[in-house]
């Protein structure tokens, strides 16, 4: 291995801290130590046209662009909903969030509620179900917060298979309406998850690998009166 001299700044020694102290002494010079006031457009649209079925309907397609599966049902069908999703995808043993409803737990699976269950036995889970903070219509993204029905991020990143229940009346139509809705959890510490499809990386020469930082596969069952 090549080795690098810190002196000379090729590296992360004390040239580049040299260095980048440089910098900094610089911009203090030319700002001669005060803040810069920078005005920011914030003429961006803050909430989207959508509404309704639309709205929902820009969701679900979104999702399905990320390689996600959406299923549609009534709200008395989840549990049935729950199981044909299992079933189809070979698991058995479900872990849930602590405050995931008793009728979206599916009979005839092995249902385990998530306690702070260690990571190496959430590895040995085959799926987890959980329901959402919230979902954003135009990225088709997912936002979790940590709150009893969302469960806790390991929950989410652990398990190979992940399923959410989102309800229509979650569905907001932009970034900026999910970020004001989700102000209180903000505020409280709580953690706030982003799930956009199933994870993927192109780290390695461009190829597409899935699952390695989160869930290989996801499901969204979309819950909506008929």
């Amino acid at each position: 291995m090549a080795s690098r001299d810190s002196a000379t700044g090729n590296g992360r020694g004390a040239g580049s801290s040299a260095a980048r102290a440089a910098v900094l002494e610089r911009i203090r010079a030319a700002t001669r130590g005060e803040p810069l006031e920078v005005a920011v457009p914030r003429d961006y649209a803050t909430r989207s046209p959508l509404a309704g079925d639309a709205l929902v309907d820009r969701f679900a397609d979104r999702v399905s662009s990320y390689r996600a599966s959406v299923h549609r049902c009534a709200p008395d069908e989840i549990a049935q909903r729950v199981v044909v999703l299992a079933r189809e995808r070979g698991a058995r043993r479900v872990a849930v969030a602590p405050a995931v409803p008793d009728d979206w737990r599916p009979d005839g699976l092995e249902v385990v509620i998530d306690r702070g269950m260690a990571a190496s036995a959430l590895d040995r889970i085959d799926g987890a179900v959980t329901g959402c903070a919230l979902a954003i219509a135009e990225t088709g993204t997912l936002v979790l917060d940590g709150g009893p029905r969302c469960g806790r991020r390991a929950l989410t990143l652990v398990p190979d298979w992940r399923l959410f229940v989102v309800e229509a009346g979650q569905v907001v139509g932009s970034v900026p309406e999910a970020v004001a809705a989700l102000h209180e959890a903000a505020s409280a510490g709580r953690p706030l998850t982003f799930v956009s499809g199933p994870s993927a990386t192109s780290d390695i020469e461009l190829s597409r690998v899935e699952g390695v930082h989160g869930p290989r596969t996801l499901d969204v069952v979309l819950v909506a009166p008929k």
